[in-house]
Parts: structure tokens; sequence; C-alpha cells
């Protein structure tokens, strides 16, 4: 993924001199590389190293990694563990042992916005008023179409989170996922998880799966207080 200055300046609402700044001095040290036949910047390889080395040292990770694994394995189904950054939801982990393919593979690393997506649906159930009042204003903003229709399935969703512990979505075509928040004092937010690939109704995986996401969310929950 390549990207250039405009761009940048306008997603972080920065000053194309400030963001220039920022650019080459990250050149600098070796985590952007710049592509003068695209005329535009990417990653470079150090920056996969610094992912790679915060997996890896993740004592959360090393602790509920196994779990996700054996529930994955056995169910035939997908687990992952998410956190919010800003206004998007990150994986930081995503095991996939559904058996039926996707157009769509999420991996560790990757990012879905918080106001479509179960982990982030989870997320806004789980955050301080203050944070989650922010993040609708700039949901609204970012999508003004359909805004209605999106803030009462959000607010669904928080109260289903708030009943059952857990809140369920489809945001694209024959994904059907669930998720729950786990808060643990003296850590972030972490979302879990489990999506499948199915034509089944969300209400009937949720149904089937809710069981299990919430037995495994317990023992997590456990795992990180003992951290």
């Amino acid at each position: 993924m390549i990207s250039r200055i405009p761009v940048w300046a306008e997603r972080t609402g920065l000053s194309r001199a400030t963001v220039s700044r920022l650019t080459q001095t990250l050149v600098g040290t070796g985590l952007l590389e710049y592509d003068r036949a695209c005329r535009a910047y990417r990653l470079a390889a150090p920056v996969l190293s610094l992912a790679h080395a915060m997996r890896s040292g993740s004592p959360v990770l090393q602790a509920v990694g196994p779990m996700m694994r054996t529930i994955a394995e056995k169910r035939k189904i997908n687990v992952g563990l998410a956190v919010a950054d800003r206004e998007e939801m990150v994986y930081l982990e995503s095991v996939r042992y559904n058996r039926k393919p996707t157009l769509r593979n999420v991996v560790a690393g990757q990012r879905v916005p918080i106001e479509l997506t179960s982990p982030g649906r989870a997320y806004l159930a789980a955050a301080s008023e203050t944070d989650r009042k922010a993040l609708l204003l700039q949901f609204k903003s970012r999508r003004p179409t359909g805004w209605r229709l999106l803030e009462r399935e959000i607010a669904q969703a928080i109260e289903s989170v708030r009943r059952h512990g857990y809140c369920v979505a489809s945001w694209q075509p024959e994904v059907v996922a669930l998720a729950t928040p786990i808060v643990v004092e003296g850590h972030p937010v972490y979302v879990l998880n489990m999506s499948v690939s199915t034509q089944m109704t969300p209400d009937i995986v949720g149904k089937e799966l809710s069981a299990q996401l919430m037995e495994l969310a317990a023992r997590v929950r456990q795992a990180v207080a003992a951290l």
C-alpha cells in the first residue's frame, strides 16, 4: 500500500509542510521508503520487525493465543482479538479456521471500522461515555447518508452487550460475527470476536456461538487479569 503527502495531510488534518517534515524523518529512520515510479511512500521492512516484536513480546497474546486457536480449530470458526485505535479496531490476533472461503481474510494488524463491525460496536459498549459520544459524532459526520439507521444499529448492539454480554453484526455478505468486550483494570479494552461464513441469519449464528464466545471471554479475562 502506497500513499502521498496530500492524502496524509487530509486524513490527519495537519499541514502539508508538517506532514512533509514528518515523512522525511520517517524516511531517514528507515520506516518509510519512497517509490520514485509512483511518486509516493510505502512502509519499509523495519516496520514489519516492529510489528513482529510487539506480537511476540505481548504477554496477553502469549496467554490467550492458544485458547483462541484451540476453539477455532475445534469449532472450525474464526476467532479474533482486537483493540481500538481512534475510529478503527486493530486486530492483534486472528485465527482463521472457517471452512467456507470468503472474499476477505482478516489477519493480525488489519483494521476495520468501529461503527460497522461487531468488534467495534462491542468496544463502544465498554467505552467511556465521553469517548463514545466523540466517536459517534465522527461517524455521523463521515456517514451522513443513512446515519439514522446506522445509529439505531449501534444503539441496539450496545444494548445487546449490556443485556447479553455480546452483539452480532454482518457488515459483509455471508459473514456473521459476534463480539464481546474484555474489560480488565490496567489494560486497554480488548474485544474478542467469533465469525463464520454462512447464509444463516445473525440471530441464528448468535444463538449457536454465544455460549462458546462468553465462555472463552471469561477465560481470556481471567488470564489477562493474572498478568
